[in-house]
């Protein structure tokens, strides 16, 4: 397993495509924070904050993710080397975590850059360090869940489709539908339970829960079961091939 994983990411960081994906992130939150004249830019704004980094996150992920993950069964399925990794001694089970641990490592390497915004941000502080670092971390840690789930998303849409841009848009539509869809739909019931429960449902909710820096074990547990109810998905699907 633990073979599957280097392979991988070492397979996702010999290619371009690998490094342009990391890059596109990293220079969009960029200009974003710090060059392009809008609310979301720290210099303008007067506030020691990374609002940038939070609120872009999510929907940069929305695209990063699932262009880490196509590949990782697509190509499989269309060299057929899927046939001869099932045979060799590993389980669905063990092929599956290793690709997702694999697409989520990559996905964390991505995010680590942005450290260096937190610490530039913590000293252009009117006082070095006046920077809510409680919400920064809670925020980082619905960052690194939410992209968790939109791994298993992908990782599940990549099982899907031997094309890798076929992969790569239905993991983008099921991530979009997970991550705002439910807002949306939440606003033709009347009903405040009813409402608030569709709410729940989505991503969004749990993430802005997680951002304002505490850490609920309600929040944890969805994003748990998001991501083991979309690896029992990709399961289902390998195990389909059995049939």
């Amino acid at each position: 397993m633990l073979s599957l994983l280097k392979k991988e990411i070492s397979d996702f960081l010999s290619s371009l495509i690998g490094y342009l994906v990391m890059g596109v992130f990293l220079i969009a939150v960029s200009l974003f924070m710090w060059v392009f004249p809008l609310e979301l830019n720290v210099l303008n704004s007067g506030y020691a904050n990374l609002d940038a980094l939070f609120v872009l996150g999510p929907w940069v992920f929305l695209f990063l993710c699932p262009a880490v993950t196509m590949r990782l069964f697509s190509e499989e399925n269309r060299t057929g080397t899927i046939e001869l990794l099932l045979t060799k001694p590993l389980n669905d089970w063990q092929i599956i975590f290793a690709k997702f641990f694999a697409g989520w490592l990559l996905t964390i390497i991505t995010l680590l850059p942005t450290l260096i915004f937190f610490y530039s941000v913590y000293q252009l502080g009117s006082t070095p360090g006046n920077i809510d670092t409680g919400g920064t971390w809670g925020s980082y840690v619905g960052l690194l869940f939410l992209s968790g789930g939109y791994v298993a998303i992908g990782l599940f849409a990549s099982s899907l489709s031997s094309n890798q841009i076929i992969s790569f848009i239905l993991a983008v539509f099921i991530s979009f539908i997970i991550y705002i869809g439910f807002d949306s739909l939440s606003s033709i019931f009347n009903n405040n339970f009813l409402e608030g429960l569709i709410i729940k449902l989505g991503i969004n909710a749990h993430y802005l829960s997680l951002s304002r820096g505490v850490i609920d074990s309600r929040d944890v547990l969805y994003f748990l079961s998001l991501i083991t109810v979309f690896l029992l998905f990709t399961k289902t699907k390998i195990e389909s091939r059995k049939w």
